[in-house]
């Protein structure tokens, strides 16, 4: 069963047959729910934090910047 909520792991439906690799969306999206894919993937492992079956730079960039906003990587307060 593929799952519903497109996280990555060995069920995600990025790696059923004849499926398009994941993209700069799917990375986001990835990057997004990654502190919720984080605390899941302890519990359960069949979930992925990272879709391997992917586009490259492009899933990087879009993981990177879904990451960054959801965890909080601006770097406004690094000088201080």
């Amino acid at each position: 069963m593929v799952n519903i909520l497109a996280v990555a792991g060995p069920n995600s439906k990025y790696k059923l047959p004849y499926a398009q690799p994941a993209g700069f969306w799917a990375g986001l999206w990835h990057g997004l729910i990654v502190p919720i894919t984080f605390l899941v993937c302890i519990f359960n492992p069949n979930v992925r934090i990272y879709e391997t079956n992917n586009r490259g730079r492009l899933y990087d960039l879009g993981f990177i910047i879904g990451a960054s906003s959801s965890i909080g990587g601006s770097s406004s307060r690094a000088g201080q």
